[in-house]
């Protein structure tokens, strides 16, 4: 079945008319005669956006009673069953209540895309999962439900709803986004213009991001090389030199001019160029590269200014920084240096030269790397104008000179002629030197004749020395190559394995970075999964780029890992040279795929064995603490229907009571059992909502029975609301509060006091008893645990477990400190909850409602 598109309006803040978008979007597709049904859609109350539901076709909600109360939820089955063409399902990020066969709204959508139904919904930026934080330190309010970013980037289409600040302001004011009672607290805190304007920068930026890779995707599908200033990317080259800060600081500012641009810095190791770069050198830089907000990248290139222009056009880069030339003004005449080939080939690409204290002071530490083809061009021509230079001025010395002195000359010019151009251009050195000593300096003179035997020896001596020498040099200049090849492939791998210790995704930061190294659009590595007689079936376990094979053999070059697993690249050939390092890459692949599957396989094993440690602890605990209060009730009941004893009725009431309180000791401790089990599970349910702390005490204190009245309370008036479900932060007051009265002295009850920092709200818990040991604070939280404790009168240990699991599923925590003079304190602190239309933190009002968009 066809997979329906997804299409998400994104907004920058409630009220700027996503709904209304979406909404209009459905009405247009119904004029077009297309199937289309509301499968859910939240008005707010906004007149607009009601008027915007005629004629649509609703499909009714399903409600769900939850704790006693009503909820509506989209009916997910009656939406399948109706099966439109086009469903709009409002409130992308919404969690949907406890008892829906999903958590979130958008795993919803995903069954009705998978059904073939074209879904439009709607997002705030504020939602999405990577800016949350971001969204909470600018506003001050946590955002509870999330969305994951791959949801809303893999949508089909994604429209902007853009509203400047002061507009979104006024539509508020007018009372078109909420009542009046609530639109002065909203314009003083959530909707002030800074937070606005911060707000729509961010889903700005985001959609910039999302549009910039479906424009990369697009110019890699269709071999598209030139440069499209769609977006400022600065490039800036790094050579290892003590240069590179100055140059990545400019890049920065240049970077900086245009808001949302792109900071790749890239060293380009290459066999015959800049080999010697400082690595500790090179790591410093690649972090201030990082700090800035850029990313570091490391190709292999024999030809500098290609490779850097090649990353430069595959990135899509609009300017390129190079420092000044180190070479000094002599060096100059070998040729142009890397700055000057740059800019004569980077066609669109604005290139900066950098000025710095380096320039003019020689070239970085280098390899020298094998023959280039200009160094055996310079070898000919030395040869063919040293010879007859030479002959000219041994024919001057006359009769002074000997045949050996001719020689012996000749082969000095052997020897200079293979250390500038390498083995032929000496070769052909010895061969023309032969024949010109032969015509010119042997007798008989102006002849090929050789008379003397030793003459002959003479020049053949000659010709295999010179053979012998030139050899050696070639020998040695290819040795350098190798060794210089080795040392770039190695910097490259270790920069591949840093990449990954670093905290990048394994598997794609690996295939990014080969793609990138070797100039390739798509890198993949494919595991074949089965294998019959007449084909095997490959499934792509990660991929890089643009990848449009589904087998090996479609690929440009295929490199083996393992039997089963291949790196498959497009793009072009591989060299020979260029396979091994790509084998290498390959096999470290295959290890990463090992130790994935070996982490998963852990990951899976260790749930088995904490749940058979806790097993093995609940049956410890069942065999004492749960059996004790079972055997009390049951030997009460036994002795009350008994017909041996006579019972008077104050010892009849006594059983009774004795059989009561056995039977809810055993039900708070199967509560909290199962509680724990929910906890671990991650299937608590928990609704949490602004209440004062004064709503929570009078509950914890009846529970605690006669013991609640030896507890000191002093909650201040002033404290702010906090975010909590009100049934649960009531527990986790009462569990610590229990555990304190446990171990204070008799003359001196518990204090339960609170205080607020920043944000957040801290409800204290202190006792003056023993305290616990620094070592065993973490041990105290674990279930089942009382430190060696034997009492079976005082629990399995499950209250300060419970307590912290049910804190942090309210966003909390609970910390232990010592109590100043003695004594134990435990520190629960918990969210304050500000919201736009409640009193700001600190102010005694308790009174406001919450909205949302």
């Amino acid at each position: 079945m066809k997979r329906g598109q997804l299409r998400v309006y994104l907004g920058a803040a409630p009220g700027v008319g996503k709904t209304y978008k979406m909404l209009g979007e459905g009405q247009r597709r119904l004029a077009r005669g297309t199937d289309v049904v509301i499968g859910f859609v939240e008005t707010h109350g906004r007149e607009h956006t009601a008027e915007m539901l005629e004629g649509l076709e609703l499909v009714p909600r399903r409600i769900v009673d939850y704790r006693g109360a009503s909820f509506t939820e989209m009916d997910l089955d009656a939406v399948l069953r109706r099966k439109p063409e086009v469903a709009l399902v409002d409130e992308l990020a919404h969690t949907n209540v406890p008892g829906s066969r999903n958590e979130k709204r958008w795993q919803d959508i995903e069954e009705l895309l998978a059904a073939g139904i074209d879904v439009i919904s709607a997002v705030n930026i504020q939602h999405l999962e990577s800016i949350n934080d971001v969204v909470e330190k600018i506003t001050g309010v946590p955002q509870q439900e999330t969305v994951p970013d791959r949801v809303v980037r893999s949508a089909d289409q994604i429209e902007l709803v853009d509203m400047t600040p002061e507009a979104l302001r006024r539509r508020m004011a007018h009372g078109n986004v909420y009542a009046a009672d609530k639109i002065d607290a909203a314009l003083g805190n959530y909707f002030r213009v800074g937070n606005l304007s911060a707000l729509r920068e961010l889903a700005l930026l985001w959609l910039a991001d999302r549009v910039d890779a479906g424009l990369q995707q697009y110019r890699q599908q269709h071999d598209i090389d030139s440069t499209w200033e769609a977006r400022e990317r600065v490039v800036v080259a790094l050579t290892g030199g003590a240069e590179g800060e100055t140059l990545i600081r400019r890049a920065a500012r240049i970077m900086a001019r245009s808001s949302g641009g792109d900071l790749l810095a890239v060293h380009v190791a290459r066999s015959d160029g800049l080999t010697g770069a400082d690595p500790k050198r090179l790591a410093e830089q690649r972090s201030l590269v990082e700090s800035l907000g850029g990313t570091y990248h490391q190709v292999v290139g024999d030809d500098v200014p290609a490779a850097l222009l090649t990353f430069a056009k595959a990135e899509n880069a609009t300017q390129l920084v190079l420092g000044g030339s180190r070479r000094s003004r002599w060096s100059a005449i070998t040729g142009p240096g890397i700055g000057s080939s740059t800019i004569r080939d980077s066609g669109d690409i604005d290139v900066h030269i950098v000025t710095h204290s380096q320039m003019g002071r020689g070239r970085l530490p280098r390899l020298r790397g094998s023959l280039s083809r200009r160094r055996k061009i310079q070898g000919f021509v030395l040869s063919i104008v040293l010879q007859p230079i030479l002959a000219l001025a041994l024919d001057l010395g006359g009769d002074r000179l000997n045949l050996t002195s001719d020689v012996l000359a000749f082969l000095l010019a052997v020897v200079v002629v293979a250390l500038v151009g390498g083995l032929w251009p000496a070769l052909v050195t010895a061969i023309g030197g032969s024949l010109v000593i032969n015509y010119f300096f042997t007798p008989p003179t102006r002849t090929f004749t050789i008379a003397e035997v030793n003459n002959a020896l003479a020049l053949a001596i000659f010709v295999l020395v010179a053979a012998l020498v030139s050899s050696v040099v070639d020998r040695a200049a290819r040795r350098t190559r190798q060794a210089a090849r080795s040392a770039a492939e190695s910097e490259t791998l270790s920069t591949l394995a840093g990449s990954v210790l670093r905290g990048e995704t394994a598997l794609p930061a690996l295939l990014e970075r080969v793609r990138e190294a070797f100039g390739m659009t798509g890198a993949c590595l494919m595991e074949r999964v089965d294998e019959d007689e007449l084909t095997e079936v490959w499934r792509p376990l990660a991929s890089a780029g643009t990848m449009t094979c589904g087998r090996p053999e479609e690929g440009d070059a295929e490199v083996p890992a393992r039997d089963d697993l291949v790196l498959v690249l497009q793009g072009r050939q591989l060299a020979a040279d260029e396979r091994r390092l790509v084998g290498a890459m390959a096999l470290y692949a295959a290890a990463l795929v090992d130790g994935e599957r070996l982490e998963e396989a852990a990951a899976e094993a260790k749930p088995l064995a904490e749940a058979d440690k806790l097993r093995t602890a609940l049956l410890r605990a069942v065999g004492h603490d749960l059996r004790s209060p079972l055997a009390s009730a049951k030997a009460s009941v036994t002795s009350l229907r008994s017909d041996d004893v006579e019972w008077s009725e104050s010892e009849r009431a006594e059983l009774l009571e004795t059989a009561d309180e056995s039977l809810d000791r055993l039900s708070r401790l199967v509560d909290n059992l199962l509680d724990l089990s929910r906890l671990q599970a991650g299937v608590l349910p928990v609704f949490t909502r602004p209440m004062a702390l004064d709503e929570v005490i009078p509950g914890v204190l009846t529970e605690l029975g006669d013991d609640g009245e030896r507890v000191v309370v002093d909650i201040p008036h002033t404290l702010p609301l906090i975010e909590a479900d009100p049934a649960l932060i009531e527990r986790v007051i009462a569990n610590l509060v229990a555990n304190a009265l446990r171990y204070s002295p008799p003359e001196r009850g518990p204090l339960v006091t609170g205080s607020s920092l920043g944000d957040t709200v801290e409800i204290r818990v202190i006792d003056r008893g023993p305290g616990i040991p620094r070592e065993d604070r973490d041990r105290v939280f674990a279930p089942f645990q009382r430190l060696g404790d034997t009492d079976n009168t005082v629990g399995v240990g499950l209250g300060l477990a419970l307590a912290r699991g049910l804190a942090e599923a309210m966003q909390g925590s609970v910390q232990p400190e010592d109590t100043p003079g003695g004594g134990l304190t435990m520190v629960v602190s918990v969210p304050a909850a500000v919201t736009a239309d409640l009193p700001v933190p600190g102010t005694r009002e308790r009174t406001g409602t919450t909205s949302d968009d």
